[in-house]
């Protein structure tokens, strides 16, 4: 059991493991499997299964990859969709110069919006 055990340790040493992404990702996996019991079409049951079939590879691959770098890019860029998603209090907008992203409150009207990051003034409605 032991030997198992450090040949397991030596597999994963440089490989990226799981992170939010992937458990959401293997999470409707899962539930595409499960709808596929229990939609009567077989036309529908076939897609959701390899739908299903094709998501769970895919945060397996994520579990495994050794490329940390892109992973980890990924991850963050789901979180931060996450975030824009739950936060209710403010509106996002882009600068039309240097695409940097600035957060304004909402409810506001129409508003002046000077990007932190070049200085360029444009106006919005919040």
């Amino acid at each position: 059991m032991e030997k198992i055990k450090q040949w397991l340790r030596r597999f994963m040493t440089g490989r990226y493991g799981t992170d939010k992404l992937s458990m959401t990702i293997l999470t409707v996996g899962v539930i595409a499997s499960l709808a596929a019991i229990f939609v009567p079409v077989p036309f529908v049951q076939g897609l959701l299964t390899v739908g299903a079939y094709v998501l769970m590879f895919w945060a397996i691959f994520r579990c495994f990859s050794r490329n940390t770098y892109k992973r980890y890019q990924e991850n963050r860029k789901y979180l931060m969709l996450l975030d824009r998603i739950k936060d209710r209090q403010h509106k996002y907008f882009t600068c039309p110069r240097c695409h940097q992203p600035v957060r304004v409150p909402r409810g506001k009207g129409k508003i002046a919006i000077k990007c932190p990051k070049c200085g360029e003034k444009f106006i919005k409605k919040t």
